[in-house]
């Protein structure tokens, strides 16, 4: 006897605590679908999200429904309604719903079923952690500094060039810090606007170490479901890029704290040569008495 197979049910229930607004994004995010039809999905009706399912298939893709916070059970399959659906769509078996947008033919089966997001580096969509969002930096700190060496080159053989190349480089680089930024607060529950504090005075120089330290939400959240798993790669890229930046702000304490001295010294030479001092009364008092005696004038008696 064939092993049987499992279907997703879904009625349109939310989780407690869950938005209606937050749980489609989440849904158009975990089916890579239109939110148009995602919202048909509410409409009360039982609908099926997924059929052919192995029972552990199905427990992992309602663990994904459940991230994603809308409550949805499992049923058992038909055999009949199997073998229907191997040959043919039956309008009787799924009336609700259109069987395309579910069946997720572009995103990975186990990054559907496990409810992560898909990574995208140009993009201002999805979600990062913070070892991601720091090898991520890593390596566009690495990128603009190549590109700066070959402006750099350019330059000593036509400015026009070099300075063309500089400003795209510069461009690209604000665009993707912007979008990795956009990411990283996304993972956090916060909206991409904020990354306008980093032009901020004070505010700009805090932010920045506020987006590399501030948790994510275990869960799917209103920008979408969690990030994959960080591989060794990630891991490696973070520590260094970690090691870098306490290197170099160890560097700026030390030499700020040697010139702040150099400084202090400077300005204290300086103010002691602009006290006055009274060179002829130093001069009288150096100048010894004169020790001759007075002369005496005898006269004869």
């Amino acid at each position: 006897m064939a092993d049987p197979h499992f279907k997703i049910i879904f009625n349109g229930q939310l989780r407690n605590g869950v938005e209606r607004e937050t749980a489609s994004l989440n849904l158009t995010e975990l089916f890579k679908s239109d939110a148009s039809i995602v919202e048909k999905l509410f409409s009360g009706r039982a609908a099926t999200l997924k059929h052919g399912l192995s029972h552990e298939q199905a427990l992992r893709y309602l663990e994904a429904l459940h991230e994603a916070g809308v409550e949805a059970h499992i049923e058992v399959e038909s055999p009949v309604s199997a073998t229907s659906d191997d040959t043919h769509q039956s309008p009787s078996y799924r009336p609700q719903i259109e069987p395309s947008p579910y069946a997720s033919p572009q995103a990975p089966v186990v990054s559907t079923l496990e409810g992560f997001s898909e990574l995208k580096v140009f993009s201002v969509q999805g979600r990062i952690g913070r070892l991601r969002y720091l090898a991520w930096s890593l390596v566009l700190m690495v990128s603009i500094g190549v590109a700066a060496a070959i402006c750099a080159a350019l330059m000593t053989s036509s400015l026009i060039a070099g300075g063309l190349l500089t400003t795209i480089a510069v461009v690209a680089f604000i665009i993707i810090s912007v979008q990795i930024g956009a990411q990283r607060l996304h993972d956090a529950g916060w909206s991409a606007w904020l990354l306008l504090l980093n032009i901020v005075p004070f505010v700009g120089t805090l932010f920045p170490i506020l987006m590399m330290v501030v948790p994510g939400n275990a869960g799917a959240n209103e920008y979408g479901a969690p990030q994959p798993p960080n591989s060794k790669t990630v891991k490696i890229l973070a520590c260094i890029w970690l090691l870098i930046l306490a290197l170099g702000t160890a560097g700026f304490f030390v030499g700020g704290l040697g010139l702040f001295e150099n400084e202090v010294q400077t300005t204290a030479n300086e103010y002691e040569n602009t006290l006055p001092y009274d060179d002829d009364n130093d001069n009288d008092a150096a100048q010894p008495a004169d020790s001759t005696p007075p002369s005496v004038d005898y006269k004869d008696k």
